[in-house]
Parts: structure tokens; C-alpha cells; sequence
């Protein structure tokens, strides 16, 4: 695996995905976020999707965050990912500068749990959709998840990698419910 590497202020993922190029662009409302959803980039990293990951503001840097998405399509990106806390207004303010399907995840604030970031980015106006995400870890990993469902559509090696996580998953919670029926059983013959 090679490092990350820092291209132009981007962050490029791990792999050999960095030869394919960047597949996915994700946008952080502040790199105070990027602890709370970098699960986003490790769920990429598994399947061997590139990456790039910048910090925007919708409200602090609207000039860079309007470029960036409208350029995104012609730099090869497929799906965007954009992560914000508050008044959670990037991803909206992404999807109104393409056409590229865009995932929200609303990060937590010590103000409502991020039912904040929630509302903000999943109460989008018609005919600007943005694909929300829960709060937390899962909603980042979901994110991931769904951006290469989308990538999926028109990649059959990432599609094969999906069906085999797929069936992974079943096999895991499998042997969790066998392993959960064995302590029980023990507990009841004592």
C-alpha cells in the first residue's frame, strides 16, 4: 500500500486506486469534522476507490465550494460526499452547482445531537435532491457504502466487490446469532 499522498491541498486515499484517479470528492465543513466521518474514507479504501477529501465552507469559502463542484465531472469525480455540522447547508449548496449525485452527512454538535445537521441537509428544496445519511459513525460508513452502490452501476469489478461484502455481511451475522444462542443456552443450563 503506498502513503496518502497530498496533491494541489487534496488528500488522496490508499492503494492502488490512486492509479485509477479520484472517483469520489468529499467535502468537510471544517477539518474538526473529519474525526467524526473519516469511516466515509475507510469503507473507500476498502473496496479501492480514489479519493480526494478538502475542507469548504458553504458560507465561509461559497466561491471555492461553487467551483469545486462545478468542475468535479470534468476532473472524473462520480459521486460527491459533502459532511457539515449546524446550519448544514454544503451539501445543498454543492448540489445546486452540479448534477453529479450528492450524499449529505450531517456531522454532530453539542446542540441537539445534530438533529441540527439533519434537518438542514435532509430538508432540501424540490428539484435539488441531496441523499442523506444518519448522524455518527454509521451515517459516514453508510455515505461510503453509497457512493460505491453508485459507482457500482457502471463498474462491474466494484460490483463484484459489493456482492461479495454483501454476502460477507450475511455470514457475519450469522455466526453472531450462533454465537449469541450458544451463550444462552449455556447460561440456561447452569
Amino acid at each position: 500500500m503506498r502513503d496518502k499522498k497530498t496533491l494541489h491541498g487534496k488528500i488522496f486515499g490508499q492503494g492502488e486506486f490512486i492509479l485509477m484517479g479520484v472517483v469520489v470528492g468529499i467535502l468537510i465543513g471544517s477539518d474538526s469534522d473529519w474525526v467524526k466521518v473519516s469511516g466515509v474514507s475507510d469503507v473507500l479504501d476498502e473496496f479501492g476507490v480514489g479519493y480526494e477529501v478538502n475542507v469548504m465552507s458553504a458560507h465561509r469559502t461559497p466561491v471555492e465550494v461553487m467551483r469545486y463542484a462545478e468542475s468535479a465531472e470534468s476532473r472524473g469525480v462520480k459521486v460527491l460526499i459533502c459532511a457539515a455540522g449546524g446550519a448544514a447547508h454544503l451539501a445543498g449548496v454543492v448540489a445546486s452547482h452540479t448534477v453529479l449525485p450528492v450524499i449529505g452527512i450531517p456531522v454532530a454538535t453539542e446542540f441537539c445531537g445534530g438533529l441540527d445537521s439533519l434537518l438542514s441537509t435532509v430538508q432540501m428544496p424540490g428539484d435539488i435532491p441531496v441523499a442523506t445519511v444518519g448522524v455518527g459513525t454509521g451515517g459516514a460508513r453508510n455515505a461510503g457504502l453509497l457512493a460505491i452502490q453508485i459507482i457500482a452501476l457502471n463498474d462491474d469489478n466494484i460490483k463484484q466487490k459489493l456482492l461479495e461484502f454483501r454476502k460477507n455481511l450475511v455470514k457475519k451475522i450469522n455466526k453472531k446469532n450462533e454465537n449469541l444462542k450458544e451463550t444462552i443456552n449455556k447460561k440456561n443450563i447452569k
